[in-house]
């Protein structure tokens, strides 16, 4: 997660998995690497659609390893922007009813206005809980104090 936050959080604030990404994205660099090592080296008798195989196999694992890496919770004066595996969405303050995050949740989730639900998976208990748990605190109070003064127009 980037800065521990509290209720007097400055905005604009992320949170995101930092150990998540700090492993994802070299990996899929190296994969890149790796895998357009191998279509080089391998035997002449191997065709070039062959080596382009290898070439697009390591971009698509590369790509995976991206989509992995890419969930974050970015909250600004206007709203929250989530960003997950595949989506990302734009949410105003006041469209956020509550920030749930119980104990056994890989992630944290939003409750909206509309009656449905949104994952927040950069708030993720699986790269530290305890840091996801003030995470969500600090998001929660975010949208307490700023879905109220909202509402108040």
């Amino acid at each position: 997660m980037t800065t521990p936050a509290t209720a007097a959080t400055t905005l604009p604030v992320t949170w995101f998995p930092r150990r998540t990404r700090a492993v994802l994205l070299p990996v899929s660099a190296l994969l890149v690497v790796l895998f357009g090592v191998i279509a080089f080296a391998l035997p002449a008798n191997w065709q070039l659609n062959d080596r382009i195989a290898m070439v697009v196999s390591g971009l698509v694992f590369a790509g995976a390893g991206l989509l992995l890496a890419r969930p974050e919770v970015r909250a600004d004066a206007e709203g929250v922007t989530v960003v997950n595996f595949l989506r990302s969405r734009r949410l105003a303050w006041p469209e956020i009813v509550r920030v749930n995050f119980r104990q056994g949740d890989p992630w944290a989730s939003l409750d909206l206005a509309d009656g449905t639900s949104l994952a927040a998976v950069g708030i993720q208990a699986g790269v530290g809980h305890e840091q996801a748990v003030r995470a969500a605190r600090a998001l929660r109070d975010l949208v307490e104090e700023h879905g109220r003064a909202d509402a108040r127009g």
